[in-house]
């Protein structure tokens, strides 16, 4: 049993910290809807959006952003930041949807005012970039893209194609009047719209791509370990220690379910905290406080291999009451918290069906093996109420 978990302790830390290193986004080729002349296009990590690019100097390109409608506005931008790739401090190329279903496009300034939700005006010129020949087009249920020239400054510390932060994002409210977009979602999809690009090669480091991959592995380690270990273990353990089954080695099975779904969790958790303190413009709090209890009441009750009372002990009825009730509750906290993390996510619906499925197995198996259970008792009742009948009409008769 103890080689088996630290078997998967291995895989785990394994798996994990191959994940930890900085992920580059392989270049890719752009779908057909490219409406411009364009020689390099690639897919970008998120928002279903396309990059396309040319390069005529290390000091001018071509940029067009390309994505797929519906959409109000779209943004495409470039950070001299030495914090990376982000929005505040972007100088960004924004395209505002018309009444006449043609694509305005106006320079913007995005400052940390921006972000606090002050209202974001055009402006007219960058102290450091030059924006020229802009123009969106728009073709109804197709795609929706700015095109622009920069000039970029000489300054290679601060704008280098070799390494060039550039941000994208898309929003489903402005005023078209005033040329104002208004706020963005704020899904992970949206916040992780960034991506340090080598436009000589097409290859980003996506700190957005990197934390997908970890959020990934922090949802499988959820999923397997607090959702589907533990809740074996319980069946286990209730089911096959005495009634209606007696397995000799219970005890051990179940503890290697408790051990393993522990272990998977916590190592799900960890990951989790880390992607917490990594994500400084966003936090999901009702998600985070239910982790935490969760690891919390699991660590307690994994504290039952050493701390249990002997059957002899005038307290041993009350431990197991407390015992069991704070188990059963840890497994809806935590039925709740994966939907909570998957709603959060907002993947596809396989994610979705694939724990239901898990919950939907566990729950009939569960069902099935109470239904024989009082099934089993109500006879045995009956049956040994009908041995007492016989023995009582066979004293009877004797007399």
């Amino acid at each position: 049993m103890l080689g088996t978990t630290n078997s998967v302790v291995l895989i785990i830390l394994t798996v994990s910290s191959s994940l930890l290193f900085p992920i580059s986004e392989q270049y890719s080729n752009c779908s057909p809807i490219n409406p411009m002349n364009i020689t390099n296009c690639k897919k970008l990590v998120t928002l279903g959006a396309e990059f396309g690019w040319n390069i005529h100097s290390n000091t001018e390109i071509d940029i067009l952003f390309t994505i797929r409608p519906p959409a109000k506005w779209i943004a495409w931008g470039v950070n001299p930041g030495p914090q990376g790739a982000e929005m505040v401090g972007t100088r960004a190329v924004i395209g505002i949807s018309q009444p006449n279903g043609t694509l305005a496009v106006r320079k913007y300034n995005i400052t940390s005012d921006t972000k606090l939700g002050c209202r974001l005006k055009p402006s007219q010129d960058f102290d450091d970039v030059i924006v020229k020949n802009m123009k969106g087009e728009v073709k109804p249920r197709r795609y929706m893209s700015i095109f622009a020239t920069l000039i970029l400054p000489p300054d290679q510390a601060a704008y280098n194609i070799l390494k060039l932060n550039h941000v994208w994002q898309v929003g489903f409210e402005a005023d078209d009047a005033l040329m104002e977009p208004k706020m963005h979602s704020t899904s992970l999809q949206n916040v992780d719209s960034t991506e340090t690009i080598n436009m000589t090669t097409g290859r980003g480091l996506s700190i957005g791509h990197r934390q997908h991959h970890l959020r990934t592995v922090h949802g499988i380690l959820n999923i397997v370990g607090w959702g589907t270990m533990l809740p074996l273990g319980v069946i286990i353990a209730r089911y096959y220690r005495r009634y209606p089954f007696q397995c000799p080695r219970w005890y051990v099975v179940h503890v290697s379910c408790q051990i393993v779904g522990y272990t998977l969790g916590t190592a799900g958790w960890a990951i989790g905290l880390w992607l917490g303190h990594a994500s400084r413009h966003y936090s999901f709090s009702t998600h985070r406080i239910l982790a935490i209890c969760i690891f919390a009441f699991t660590t307690l009750q994994m504290l039952a291999l050493r701390l249990t009372p002997t059957k002899t002990d005038d307290y041993r009825k009350y431990w197991n009451m407390y015992h069991h009730f704070l188990g059963y509750s840890l497994l809806a906290v935590i039925s709740v918290n994966i939907f909570q993390g998957i709603a959060i996510l907002k993947p596809n619906k396989t994610w979705l069906w694939v724990y239901v499925g898990v919950l939907g197995m566990l729950g009939l198996a569960a069902i099935g093996l109470e239904i024989f259970t009082w099934t089993k008792f109500i006879y045995d009742i009956y049956r040994g109420k009908k041995s007492r009948l016989e023995f009582h009409d066979g004293a009877n008769r004797s007399n």
